[in-house]
């Protein structure tokens, strides 16, 4: 029994999961990649968390206390938007430049005042966290020689799948040649 829901974006019997998504509209925002097995099962666990969380809610509303309700309702609320915006986190391209969104902030930066997209080798956060290993990432010159770190292969999207961070890199990287300033030649 074919379940068509499932062949949305791929082919059902697709075996390669790290196939880029196809770009329809390059006027949309679109992330270059698939969210990592880290962040997606981060988020689901946020979810689980969020789900036991909501079942005390309904307990203490049957025991008839409204207040103490609220407040974890409240909270299953909150843990839910860290679940969803955790899954938003990444490098999104368009027509329009790149952004990176972080957990608590965004950076938008257009085509126009990119100077540079390249990989290096360089010190590299882990998951996130304050320690730091020697990897690879992708990094966004800006007009003013501000450097902006886009991916690294060691984030929650790339840690162990470092062909899928290649693949990451060379698509922003096509973005930028197809949409960014062409710089003068030296003379």
């Amino acid at each position: 029994m074919p379940l068509p829901f499932l062949t949305a974006d791929r082919a059902f019997d697709a075996t390669d999961d790290d196939v880029a998504l196809p770009f329809d509209d390059h006027d949309q925002w679109r992330r270059p990649y698939r969210p990592g097995p880290w962040r997606v099962g981060a988020a689901a666990l946020a979810l689980l968390l969020a789900s036991f969380v909501l079942f005390a809610a309904v307990i203490i509303v049957a025991a008839g206390a409204t207040s103490g309700a609220v407040v974890t309702f409240a909270l299953a609320a909150l843990i839910i938007v860290a679940a969803l915006r955790m899954l938003r986190v990444g490098t999104w391209v368009s027509r329009h430049g790149v952004r990176k969104v972080g957990f608590l902030s965004t950076t938008t930066v257009a085509w126009a005042r990119v100077t540079q997209v390249r990989t290096a080798q360089q010190p590299v956060r882990w998951l996130g966290l304050p320690r730091t290993v020697q990897g690879q990432a992708l990094l966004l010159g800006r007009q003013g020689g501000e450097q902006i770190a886009l991916l690294t292969d060691h984030n929650a999207d790339f840690l162990s799948r470092i062909e899928a961070f290649d693949r990451a890199a060379d698509t922003v990287e096509a973005w930028n040649a197809e949409y960014g300033v062409v710089p003068a030649p030296a003379r």
